[in-house]
Order: C-alpha cells, then sequence, then structure tokens
C-alpha cells in the first residue's frame, strides 16, 4: 500500500515517509523566511532535529533553535520562548516533537503578537476573541510522536506554574498552517513512549466515540481511529522499525485529535490535573485511567461499544471491548493503578475539585459530581 498522501483535513497534510525533506518549501509557500525551530529537551540533541535544522539552513532559513520545554510546558517556558522568537525577529515557528513541544510551539507563535496576558486566552466562553488573529504567526508542525494529534489542534495545554494547574489556550488561527506527518521521525520512539503516545491517541478516540454530543464526522473518525491502533499499535510497539505500523499510527493520532471536537471526558479531565501536580506522562496517565473510566460511564456507552466492539473485531460487546484494554494496557507494561504509576500521598479533594473544573467533563455522558469523581479517582488509585 501506498502510504504517501495530501491532505487537507482538518488543515493541509504532507503525508509520507521522508517529506520532513520538504520542510523548506513549505515553509516558503506559508510565507515563512526566518523559522525558529521549538521543540523540547530531550529532542533538541537528537539526529532527527539536527538534520531538520541542516535541511532549514540548506533551503536559506537559518537554524534558530529553541528547547527549554518542560515535559508539561509551563507558562514560564512560553514566556521564554516569545521572548527569543521576538529578539531575534523570525516571522513563524516549526513546531516539531511530541504533545509538549508541539503545544508550545504553537502557544509561542500566538503569544508573539499578543499584548494581554496568557490566561486571558483559556478556553472559557468566547475569551479567544480577545485575540488579535492578525498577528499570530503561522505554525508548521512537524510530529515526531504519535499520540497527542496536537499537529492538527487549534488549542495547547499549559500548565499554570503558580497553581500548578493544567489550563487549555485556544484559538482557531492556533490550527498549524501545514503539518508534515513523516513516519521515519517516530522510528526511533522508546517502547514506553511508543506505548503511552500510542494509548493517548486509543483515548481520544474513545472519549470522542463515548461524548454524548452530536458530530457523526468525529464519530465515525473516532471509530476508525479506534481499528487503527488495535491493527497497528501492538505492531510499532513491538517492532519500532515497522514504517507501516508507525504510518497508521500517526493516521490515527491525527484522527484522535480531529476527533475529540466532539468532547473529551472524565479520562482527561482526571489526568490534566494528575500531570500536573505529579508530573506523569499524559498518554500512560489516559491509559491508567481508561479502564475504571469505561464502567464509569457503563450505563451510557454500553450499547454503542457493542456496535463498536463489533467493527473492531472484538468478541463480548461493551464487556469484551473493555477486556481487550486490559490487555492492550498490560501487554504494554502500563501500570494497573495510579500509585503504581507513581502518585504518591495525593491531595484527593485538590484533583477532584481541578478534575470537576477541567473543560473535558462537560463531554463525559455520565455528569461527574464530587462525589462520584471521588470515588472513580479512588478506585483508580
Amino acid at each position: 500500500m501506498n502510504l504517501t498522501a495530501n491532505w487537507s483535513y482538518p488543515t493541509a497534510i504532507r503525508f509520507g515517509a521522508g517529506r520532513i525533506a520538504e520542510i523548506a518549501d513549505v515553509c516558503i509557500a506559508a510565507g515563512i523566511t526566518k523559522p525558529l525551530l521549538v521543540t523540547d529537551k530531550g529532542l533538541a540533541s537528537m539526529d532527527i532535529t539536527s538534520k531538520t535544522l541542516d535541511l532549514m539552513e540548506a533551503g536559506g532559513l537559518g537554524r534558530a533553535l529553541f528547547s527549554d520545554v518542560d515535559p508539561n510546558p509551563t507558562d514560564l517556558n512560553a514566556a521564554e520562548g516569545v521572548k527569543i522568537y521576538r529578539d531575534g525577529g523570525f516571522d513563524g515557528v516549526i513546531a516539531f516533537g511530541g504533545g509538549s513541544g508541539l503545544d508550545l510551539a504553537k502557544v509561542i507563535a500566538f503569544m508573539a503578537g499578543q499584548s494581554r496576558p496568557l490566561w486571558d486566552f483559556e478556553d472559557i466562553g468566547d475569551w479567544w476573541t480577545r485575540a488579535d488573529a492578525d498577528a499570530i504567526a503561522p505554525v508548521i508542525a512537524v510530529p515526531t510522536t504519535a499520540g497527542t494529534g496536537s499537529e492538527v489542534g487549534r488549542a495547547s495545554v499549559i500548565t499554570n506554574s503558580e497553581t500548578n494547574e493544567k489550563k487549555i489556550i485556544f484559538h482557531p488561527k492556533m490550527l498549524p498552517v501545514t503539518v508534515i506527518c513523516d513516519p521515519e521521525l517516530t522510528v526511533g520512539m522508546p517502547k514506553f513512549i511508543t506505548a503511552g503516545t500510542g494509548l493517548d491517541a486509543f483515548a481520544h478516540c474513545v472519549e470522542a466515540y463515548s461524548s454524548p454530543h452530536y458530530h457523526p464526522m468525529s464519530q465515525g473518525m473516532a471509530l476508525e481511529g479506534m481499528r487503527l491502533v488495535k491493527e497497528y499499535l501492538p505492531r510499532a510497539y513491538a517492532d519500532g522499525t515497522d514504517i507501516e505500523a508507525r504510518a497508521h499510527m500517526m493516521s490515527a493520532a491525527a484522527m484522535g485529535a480531529t476527533a475529540f471536537q466532539k468532547g473529551l471526558g472524565a479520562i482527561h479531565a482526571l489526568s490534566h490535573p494528575i500531570g500536573a501536580l505529579h508530573h506523569t506522562h499524559h498518554g500512560t496517565t489516559n491509559a491508567v485511567c481508561m479502564p475504571a473510566v469505561l464502567q464509569f460511564n457503563k450505563e451510557v456507552i454500553a450499547q454503542r461499544f457493542d456496535a463498536a466492539a463489533a467493527y473492531l473485531g472484538i468478541d463480548g460487546g461493551f464487556d469484551g471491548f473493555c477486556a481487550y484494554v486490559d490487555e492492550l494496557n498490560a501487554s504494554m507494561q502500563i501500570p494497573k493503578t495510579l500509585t503504581d504509576l507513581g502518585v504518591k500521598n495525593p491531595d484527593i479533594d485538590r484533583l477532584v475539585a481541578d478534575a470537576l473544573r477541567d473543560p473535558s467533563t462537560g463531554g463525559n455522558p455520565v455528569k461527574m459530581t464530587e462525589e462520584n469523581t471521588r470515588a472513580l479517582l479512588e478506585a483508580i488509585l
């Protein structure tokens, strides 16, 4: 099968092995002549990053790099990146990496031309209209993991360094102008990152499919995204050089993030505060929370997942699907509880309160209350 294509949904996507070679052409087409490549600390010294910088330089775009990005990026990271962007006279951003690097890069491009503080643009009501849309710099997104799908998103998750809360910053023009999805860039991911990011994509699909909101396009995309994860994540986990599996997982990641326009739910409502306070890996945290959240929502979603299980070739309807999730987690050495994940002495009152404030609660099929959210959290602990 030829896994090379150009797509235009939800933005322009150049998909295929080796397409990072087009980075200079993509920047120039977007009107970017002096880009700042933003990535995380771990990727900064890797071959895929240096080769991308070489391609930029060969295309006459320089090789500027900012990599002071924490695993859960913060407002402090954003402020430093914005200062470097402004001082350097850059005219666009290359967002390069996993969810952390992509999210921070999008915020730097967004905030570089704004005069109001970052938290004025939190995803609440129509706060995004406060932004000067004409001052938002263009972003070229290059994912190097297959999980968050931030490359096709209009928002970024940023941790408030003072309150240790994850906040969602949103604007329609945060959507990258062009995405290069090159599965060759994901070949070097270690197994635990392959698992955690892949299960993040799966969680996005599961929650979008579970959401009670009406969005048939997202519903279909979530279902097919689950199928791709089921078929190809075990292969990518077993053999990191399986380029076909890596490619399909990149598609699943983009599909999950597009699908969750329909909504997220309790998995993310819990994993956001857990990650902010205990610095756990986001996708792995989602995977730990997923089995309990499926049971939490069973009354509403069981019939829907009977149909999903049939499509996915899983026997036993909803219960069979839940058993499959347990088996998938176990096969990738995902901890069974948050305690096993490293969450020690949690402030349960704080986690419950933060979860109920998280925007993801609105997409959960069962209404989350202080009582049932506490019971859910304690079950996962």
